[in-house]
């Protein structure tokens, strides 16, 4: 069993904003495949089948900072090792569009995966980072991740987001170092 989790905050404030680059994407991956989730109460789960592997994909409701809570949760009802949980986010250091490929180590400042890594008690868990691009001007990095996109902006993040999906894809039909050469 393999879960791929998506970052994000919940609600409609934050839908269209840079920082739900991981709800997009795994919103991608459910449309693609016809999984509908079910809300519980900390996260959305739902459950498909890619390369004849049964997957769960979710989405934590905990906003963002607290993320490793519903994670926790997730892990507990799914009796899944963390190295068996893709995870997908926005990441500012990285060019906008660009993916990236982890096995795991630190949050890199992200506090969605710092949550994770201190609710898990492990930096053991595959990433693909969404590259949203560093903040313009003297922008707060804070503020950038959580305006709303509008117009093409949105579409080009959109397209983004299609390519995580596609990476979390390739990580589950030839594994995680040929994705990450194919991505990286």
């Amino acid at each position: 069993m393999f879960l791929i989790l998506g970052l994000g905050n919940p609600g409609e404030p934050y839908r269209k904003t840079r920082h739900n680059a991981g709800f997009w994407a795994v919103d991608e991956l459910a449309r693609e495949h016809g999984a509908t989730f079910k809300q519980k109460k900390d996260y959305d789960l739902a459950e498909t089948t890619l390369q004849s592997q049964k997957i769960h994909l979710a989405r934590p409701l905990t906003f963002m900072n607290a993320s490793g809570k519903a994670v926790r949760k997730i892990r507990h009802k799914l009796k899944i090792d963390s190295r068996d949980i893709l995870v997908l986010h926005d990441d500012i250091d990285l060019k906008a569009g660009t993916i990236r490929i982890r096995e795991g180590g630190s949050s890199g400042g992200h506090l969605g995966v710092q949550s994770m890594i201190e609710a898990l008690g492990t930096s053991d868990f595959p990433r693909i980072k969404i590259g949203v691009g560093r903040p313009p001007g003297g922008m707060d990095p804070a503020k950038y991740v959580l305006t709303r996109m509008k117009g093409d902006e949105f579409e080009a993040f959109l397209s983004w987001c299609r390519k995580a999906a596609d990476a979390a894809e390739t990580v589950l039909a030839e594994g995680l170092e040929s994705a990450m050469n194919i991505f990286n």
